[in-house]
């Protein structure tokens, strides 16, 4: 059964995860965003407790 052997398996995974994060990762880490977000009001909006009606 090859599949039980890890040899060749473990190169395999190897490799893939090294292009991966050679390669992938940096593209998508440069990636940026058209509009960049602006900040929010730091502002803090007082809520009122809800009163049931029964």
């Amino acid at each position: 059964m090859p599949q039980l052997n890890p040899s060749p398996w473990f190169a395999i995974l190897v490799f893939s995860w090294l292009t991966f994060i050679t390669i992938v990762v940096p593209k998508t880490l440069n990636h940026t965003f058209p509009n960049e977000p602006s900040p929010q009001t730091t502002q803090i909006t007082k809520t009122n407790p809800w009163s049931w009606p029964w």
